[in-house]
């Protein structure tokens, strides 16, 4: 079942979370695998509380990985399997000069073309991505792809996911496209000293 929180909803939850500690991590229940991710509050604080507060309304549980190319990234946030779109929350500001990169296993916020306008779509780097992190001497935060986390158990299963067969139908290309879908049956955030949300 979908949920969706309202906006005050949505900031409580966020405040929440920037809260409750620097040393999260999230476990991804994919039909493919696990795949659990240390998330950076201190170099990320916006990216990570906005994460968090999508995870912790359900918003991930039950949509797919719709875009997959290989030797780069897999991507993922807010596409079900049928292709249905779920709405989104106000868009953050960029956070791409906080020192961390794109390097293999690295996990960042997705976005337009304007700097702020990431939401709740991410991927997960293959390889090192040197060609997504900010540009030297661009005003800060105005370049790049901000990364909130890293990957610290299940690459396997990234890569096994970054190998399946293409062609399918998404928000992207057939070419970048699982044939079959991949879903994302549930995203648990788990803090020092508390429980999993349910």
């Amino acid at each position: 079942m979908r949920r969706f929180c309202g906006a005050a909803a949505f900031v409580a939850v966020a405040m929440y979370a920037v809260a409750a500690g620097a040393d999260e991590t999230a476990r991804i229940e994919t039909s493919g695998g696990t795949i659990t991710i240390a998330l950076d509050r201190a170099l990320a604080p916006k990216a990570v509380a906005n994460f968090i507060a999508y995870a912790r309304e359900g918003h991930f549980d039950g949509t797919m990985i719709y875009r997959i190319e290989p030797g780069f990234v897999i991507q993922m946030g807010s596409y079900e399997p049928s292709g249905a779109a779920r709405p989104v929350h106000a868009p953050i500001s960029l956070e791409s000069a906080n020192g961390l990169t794109n390097a293999r296993g690295s996990v960042a916020m997705a976005r337009a073309d304007d700097p702020a306008s990431a939401t709740a779509e991410f991927f997960i780097d293959l390889s090192n991505n040197a060609n997504l992190d900010a540009s030297r001497g661009a005003a800060p935060n105005t370049t790049g792809y901000a990364v909130f986390g890293h990957v610290i158990s299940g690459m396997d299963v990234v890569d096994k996911i970054a190998a399946t067969p293409r062609g399918g139908k998404g928000p992207f290309p057939p070419e970048s496209t699982p044939a079959t879908p991949i879903e994302i049956r549930k995203v648990t955030v788990s803090e020092p000293g508390l429980a999993p949300a349910r």
